[in-house]
């Protein structure tokens, strides 16, 4: 079975909302280190950029950071603990 395409041109505003909803249900309030998941993914839902434009920008922007106020503390949003 062939999954659905995520691409703006493929989907609906109301299907990307559930799309990213469903991608951030683990993340309770979405935030993630002081990034607000909800507001970063808004381009995609309006149809502004792809999810793989965003990821690539968000990457490329906090690669390798590494906060010294929570050294001792997992990064990241628990994404795969």
């Amino acid at each position: 079975m062939a999954s659905k395409s995520l691409l703006i041109k493929d989907t609906t505003v109301d299907e990307r909302m559930e799309i990213v909803k469903i991608a951030l249900g683990g993340f309770g309030d979405a935030e993630c280190e002081g990034i607000d998941m909800d507001d970063l993914y808004d381009d995609y839902i309006f149809g502004r950029k792809e999810l793989a434009e965003i990821n690539r920008e968000f990457s490329a922007q906090n690669a390798g950071t590494v906060r010294t106020d929570k050294a001792d503390q997992p990064s990241g949003c628990g994404m795969g603990r």
